[in-house]
């Protein structure tokens, strides 16, 4: 899994057929590097994410063949940084 923050979106009028319901996100890994994510949770701008990529992305979909190749599957409520 991919730690990232959404930083945009992407609207597209003309889309796969094959293409779920949902967003095309723009998200930024905490290396800095920029990744396009399909978002079926609904998440907002800044919000930080959990991303997962490759066949793990498409393979989600099992009613149709999806070309999703980075997928958001979860939202990043808090974070305990506390070291035992």
């Amino acid at each position: 899994m991919i730690r990232a923050r959404v930083s945009g979106r992407l609207w597209s009028s003309r889309r796969l057929n094959t293409l779920p319901a949902g967003a095309l996100l723009e998200v930024e890994t905490e290396t800095g590097a920029k990744l396009i994510a399909f978002d079926p949770l609904g998440c907002a701008d800044g919000e930080s994410v959990l991303v997962t990529q490759g066949s793990v992305a498409a393979g989600w979909f099992t009613e149709r063949s999806a070309p999703i190749d980075a997928l958001i599957i979860g939202s990043i409520d808090e974070q305990d940084t506390k070291r035992k």
